[in-house]
């Protein structure tokens, strides 16, 4: 069994079973016509269950000739163009390289004795994104594993800053759009129920700040402890940003730590004609980004930033065995002083092999594609009388409606909605995401795909009215 480690007598057959692995996918890559092969949970999971884990195959490209059966051959491609459902991006070659060498070399990012440059490369990136974002030269942060963990951490900084013994008396404000992880996270933190609170947005879907500043006034008066404002910078449904100057304003006057969640949003810190959209971001408390998003980086890439580094103090703990009060005397950089996380991978390499490839600028013009992308399509369905759509976008999401011509009960509306996307789903010709808007249900495409065009979109509107439309044709015949 020694014959799998990978070490010194055994590079040849890594390389061999590597190489293997890579020609398989690229293979399969290159032939992929659709996003999605349509296989169903029930026609699946028989093929995984009959798998004995407890007879191995002993050979590598038996296991590949397997894993082509139970999952390459029906994974879900997001490179496709017409894969337009989640916040999932296609990755750039660069990012992929580094994803390869990390898992191979497998350092640890919690101390320096485990990382050494991973360490140093990873504290560049940090500095380099807050340098983006403008946060100051006292600026600090980490990687993460995601948005979650990054709105998580955030808000464990402020509810420390808060210096409140009394959590029932902290309150959070977020907008109605706001991203799920902000409840989860005030869960998570020991509040109450009623700490998040909920602010009513704009017709932009952006927060009403006349609404916050209501909201902030009511809590002081209330003897509550306002501890946070979350602001989002691209909501996951609408890709809304909220006013940041105006969201800035209000936590100086009230005291109360910003934090902007732009998970989504962050391509534009590269973006070489937008980068306007986020003015404001620089007068954050903390920021959350996800290069997973909208740098093109495979999962996960993420990190949360901070404008005072010594607020990541809160989230510090020594171990002798790990990372001893001695050292930071000694100034040995151990990111585990930072991070949630003890062991943790080197993720930052991928962005580093992107950057010095592609540079910035070639991250930014990407994103700048999937936006003008989304303006396009906005336009597509504005003018086509079968859709409502929602809202203009801020970024590359677009929520809309199938709306047909004969019928008005707004509950069969929605029924030949939902239908139209789980057809759509099992056809594999294209994959949509949903969501609901007013209480009714709608469609999203997220445009993350520069390979995407106004014809793709134009074409997956026609297959999801032609799905709806069965879908009414079969519900009248019944009701007949």
């Amino acid at each position: 069994m020694r014959s799998h480690l990978l070490n010194d007598t055994t590079a040849e057959q890594y390389r061999r079973s590597v190489t293997d692995g890579v020609e398989r996918v690229a293979a399969k890559l290159a032939a992929t016509d659709r996003p999605f092969t349509g296989v169903s949970v029930d026609a699946l999971s028989p093929r995984i269950d009959e798998i004995d884990l407890d007879q191995p195959l002993h050979d590598t490209t038996a296991v590949l000739d397997e894993l082509e059966d139970v999952y390459l051959r029906d994974a879900i491609y997001f490179h496709h163009p017409r894969y337009l459902a989640h916040l999932n991006c296609p990755v750039v070659i660069p990012a992929v390289l580094g994803e390869a060498v990390l898992s191979a070399v497998n350092s640890s990012l919690d101390t320096w004795d485990q990382s050494a440059g991973g360490t140093l490369i990873e504290r560049k990136l940090i500095d380099w994104t807050n340098e983006r974002i403008g946060l100051g030269p006292a600026a600090d942060g980490v990687f993460t594993s995601g948005g979650s963990q990054s709105n998580l951490q955030a808000l464990l900084l402020a509810r420390e800053e808060s210096k409140t013994d009394s959590l029932a008396k902290l309150r959070i404000f977020a907008s109605e759009v706001s991203h799920f992880s902000v409840k989860k996270s005030a869960k998570l933190l020991g509040l109450g129920q009623d700490a998040v609170v909920s602010i009513p947005v704009d017709h932009d879907k952006r927060m009403q700040t006349v609404a916050l500043a209501r909201e902030l006034e009511r809590c002081k008066e209330a003897g509550l402890v306002p501890m946070a404002v979350v602001a989002t910078a691209g909501t996951t449904d609408f890709g809304s940003i909220d006013p940041l100057p105006e969201i800035a304003e209000l936590c100086e006057q009230f005291g109360t730590w910003m934090h902007v969640d732009a998970a989504y949003g962050c391509g534009l810190l590269a973006s070489v004609q937008h980068r306007d959209r986020i003015d404001g971001i620089e007068r954050a408390d903390s920021v959350t980004v996800d290069y997973h998003k909208s740098f093109f980086q495979p999962v996960s890439s993420s990190a949360v930033l901070v404008r005072d580094a010594a607020t990541l103090q809160h989230a510090t703990y020594h171990a002798e065995y790990l990372n001893p009060r001695r050292m930071v005397q000694e100034r040995i950089p151990n990111q585990v002083d930072k991070s949630l996380q003890t062991t943790r991978r080197f993720d930052a390499l991928k962005l580093w092999m992107t950057l010095r490839t592609m540079g910035a600028d070639g991250i930014g013009q990407l994103f700048d594609e999937v936006c003008e992308l989304a303006r396009e399509g906005w336009k597509l369905l504005a003018a086509d009388p079968r859709y409502d759509v929602v809202v203009e976008p801020s970024l590359s999401t677009l929520v809309f409606r199938y709306i047909p011509a004969a019928v008005t009960d707004p509950s069969e509306i929605d029924r030949a909605n939902l239908y139209a996307r789980k057809a759509l789903f099992a056809s594999g010709d294209a994959i949509v995401a949903g969501t609901k808007v007013g209480g009714r249900h709608y469609l999203k495409f997220t445009l993350l795909n520069p390979e995407t065009q106004a014809s793709d979109i134009a074409a997956v509107l026609d297959l999801i009215a032609g799905h709806a439309e069965q879908y009414l044709g079969e519900s009248l015949d019944r009701a007949s």
